[in-house]
């Protein structure tokens, strides 16, 4: 069944219907709020939130856009004020390193994959917040330039100039890793 009759009869209180959805579309939005918020607890948080407000919102959708892409905007809303939000992280010398012969030590290799990922959230955390989101949603997500531009309530032309700035300090960032 399409998004758009479960979307018309969950507005009428068809939970089942609202259900189907939320299951259709849970992963990719948790995807999403994963990368924009880093910390999983958060993200499922906000991915809750998200659909907690689009039930409630539901009788007000006009079927502009599809469900999918309304989602996408609730959900970046609900992340980028969950973001503003937030305290500002502790310094690294105020975490304690776990001891040498700790059983969750891991090989170097593992150590190295996780520095680059750690090093690639650092960039994406440095990245203005409309490139942040227009990335996520094109290189995690795999958005078309159109929808990306309705969730960000953008023109393409922005979408791509954000993308091409977003990759470009992202290639800058991660060149030692290369």
């Amino acid at each position: 069944m399409p998004d758009r009759l479960l979307a018309v009869r969950a507005a009428e209180g068809d939970e089942d219907s609202f259900a189907v959805l939320v299951q259709r579309h849970s992963r990719s939005l948790l995807a999403l709020a994963r990368c924009m918020l880093g910390n999983p607890q958060d993200a499922e948080e906000a991915v809750q939130d998200a659909f907690v407000s689009a039930w409630r919102h539901l009788p007000e959708y006009r079927h502009r856009a599809e469900f999918r892409t309304w989602m996408y905007r609730i959900t970046v809303n609900r992340c980028q004020t969950m973001c503003r939000r937030r305290p500002p992280p502790l310094p690294l010398d105020a975490v304690a390193e776990p001891a040498a012969g700790d059983a969750w030590s891991q090989p170097a290799r593992t150590a190295e994959q996780d520095a680059a990922t750690a090093a690639l959230s650092r960039a994406l955390a440095e990245l203005d917040a409309g490139q942040r989101v227009c990335w996520i949603l094109r290189e995690v997500q795999g958005l078309p330039y159109k929808e990306i531009a309705h969730v960000t309530r953008t023109g393409e032309q922005t979408v791509r100039g954000r993308l091409f700035r977003a990759r470009r300090s992202l290639q800058e960032a991660m060149g030692p890793w290369r």
